[in-house]
């Protein structure tokens, strides 16, 4: 019975959380409007194309986001938690709550506002991954903030580093946060050894955002960000001088 009640009230508040997702989700869906997407001429001269638009990250990402809290929120009203959403059990809470909604909204927010605009993408979300897997795969306390931590020292350096938009392409914070990524996969390996999830972690970590980041900006021509990131300079470098005239001969 405890454990039907611990899963009603975690549904609830799943309904809750889903809710706050789409707001947010709509909001920089909305502020992203403002990014020109098609093309549009001004003054005579004619605007980029759409698939070469900087609007395509965030309104991939943030859509994205948006279908997952939709998800979320199905879940919750199927196993009831609309339902008791408003009741004394879904209104309920508690400091592993706390805890857990807390060391995650300091990771996304240093995500958002300090890794992805100065330090190479793929190092800053291959570090996010790696974070929440670490962090929330078994729901421990001491994992999550162990991996807000981490997460809040590479973006509180990167921010203390570079914090006008004219250094951003500096590759000292770079350094600094996959330094960070390797020190948290080297210890979650070790002490996470025996977990499946944790040993295939490093492949998702390192293969999602180096995929996307290449099909953004080889498959669709559009922009990236933080171009001039330590990992992916290198990758344009030798796409467009080593491998393009390849293909040519």
């Amino acid at each position: 019975m405890d454990k039907e009640n611990d899963r009603t009230v975690m549904r609830a508040r799943d309904f809750w959380a889903s809710l706050v997702l789409m707001a947010l989700s709509v909001f920089f869906l909305w502020r992203t409007s403002d990014i020109p997407l098609f093309s549009s001429t001004q003054g005579g001269v004619k605007g980029v194309e759409w698939f070469n638009s900087a609007a395509i990250v965030p309104l991939g990402i943030f859509f994205l986001m948006l279908v997952l809290s939709g998800v979320l929120m199905l879940i919750s009203i199927r196993d009831g938690g609309a339902r008791h959403a408003l009741s004394a059990v879904g209104l309920g809470w508690s400091p592993a709550e706390a805890l857990r909604f807390g060391t995650l909204a300091v990771i996304f927010f240093f995500y958002i506002v300090a890794l992805v605009p100065r330090v190479d993408f793929i190092i800053s979300s291959g570090l996010l991954i790696t974070a929440l897997i670490y962090g929330y795969h078994a729901g421990r306390p001491a994992r999550m903030k162990l991996a807000m931590l981490i997460v809040a020292t590479a973006g509180a350096a990167s921010l203390l580093l570079h914090f006008p938009q004219s250094e951003w392409q500096a590759h000292d914070d770079d350094w600094i946060a996959l330094l960070l990524w390797v020190g948290l996969t080297g210890w979650m390996l070790l002490t996470g050894r025996d977990d499946r999830v944790m040993r295939i972690t490093p492949l998702i970590a390192v293969g999602a955002p180096l995929i996307l980041v290449c099909a953004m900006a080889f498959g669709f021509r559009q922009n990236v960000p933080n171009r001039g990131g330590l990992i992916f300079s290198q990758i344009e470098y030798h796409y467009y001088v080593t491998l393009r005239p390849l293909w040519r001969e």
